[in-house]
């Protein structure tokens, strides 16, 4: 059973957001990181970019599969996660503690279309 943690957002795609203020910390979710296998590649944007909300930021490849992230919110990026770039793996040895990027947030109300953990568990099935 796919772990997934109640104070965080959902999207379709299998990414997580936590949301403090007006930042967002992002990443995969347990369920997307099973279904990839072995990670052994992340793409990140770079700091300073700027992403519309469900566009892709980036990507993780693989053995099995390259996915493309979307991003959950409207946002600059203000941190990318380095230790991904030298070890792609934790993001299997638990993908919750490693975000991805995080983001300020450029419009909250779009958090209205992202899913609670309740929605995004019916998702999977």
């Amino acid at each position: 059973m796919e772990k997934i943690l109640k104070d965080l957002l959902y999207t379709p795609t299998h990414e997580w957001v936590k949301i403090e203020n007006n930042k967002a910390k992002i990443g995969i979710t347990d369920y997307a990181q099973h279904s990839l296998g072995s990670v052994v590649f992340v793409d990140l944007p770079n700091i300073g970019s700027t992403f519309g909300q469900f566009d892709p930021f980036g990507a993780v490849e693989s053995v099995k599969a390259a996915s493309d992230l979307l991003m959950p919110i409207t946002g600059k990026v203000i941190a990318v996660n380095e230790a991904l770039l030298s070890q792609p793996e934790l993001l299997n040895e638990d993908a919750f503690a490693n975000w991805v990027i995080e983001v300020e947030v450029s419009d909250a109300a779009e958090v209205s279309k992202l899913l609670s953990p309740e929605a995004y568990q019916k998702t999977l099935h």
